[in-house]
């Protein structure tokens, strides 16, 4: 019998090795699986995105500057701001779409002044609270010059503002 028990010991450190190696084999191959899947899968998502994004990519047209205008803030200063409306190009190449070139500023005055006019002056001193105004503003810019085509489908007309001038005082 002792014969026998020494034959089963044996049989299962050798059984022990093989279950490990085998473990650790599936686990390389499972990682490796893993690993292969996800950059595949990855690669195909991001050239699915890249043919899609041409499509939503708008060609800037003409900049129509705008005089500077005079804000009264909250605080008795005043800020004296201009801008520049970013235009976007007619997709037909313009045709009898002439009078678009230039964009009227008469919205984008009401925006800057209700934007601006109850802020104090620092409010506007820190850059990143200016950069913050001027991203919202520029949200609410292009949101009000959106117009509907012949179809009904929606389009641009300004793609983005830039700050020509900014003085508080």
């Amino acid at each position: 019998m002792a014969k026998k028990d020494k034959a089963e010991g044996d049989a299962k450190p050798g059984g022990a090795k093989k279950l490990i190696v085998i473990g650790a084999a599936a686990a390389v191959l499972l990682a490796g699986g893993t690993g292969a899947g996800v950059f595949f899968l990855t690669k195909g998502n991001s050239a699915s995105a890249a043919e899609a994004t041409p499509t939503a990519t708008l060609t800037p047209g003409t900049v129509t500057a705008l005089d500077p205008i005079s804000v009264n803030l909250a605080d008795g200063h005043y800020l004296k701001i201009g801008v520049a409306l970013q235009g976007v190009a007619a997709a037909g190449g313009g045709h009898g779409e002439g009078s678009k070139d230039t964009l009227d500023g008469s919205k984008a005055y009401d925006l800057i002044i209700n934007e601006y006019s109850n802020l104090s002056m620092t409010d506007l001193q820190n850059s990143e609270q200016r950069n913050h105004y001027k991203d919202e503003l520029q949200e609410k810019v292009i949101e009000a010059y959106k117009t509907h085509d012949d179809k009904g489908e929606e389009t641009e007309g300004v793609m983005g503002i830039y700050l020509t001038s900014f003085v508080m005082q």
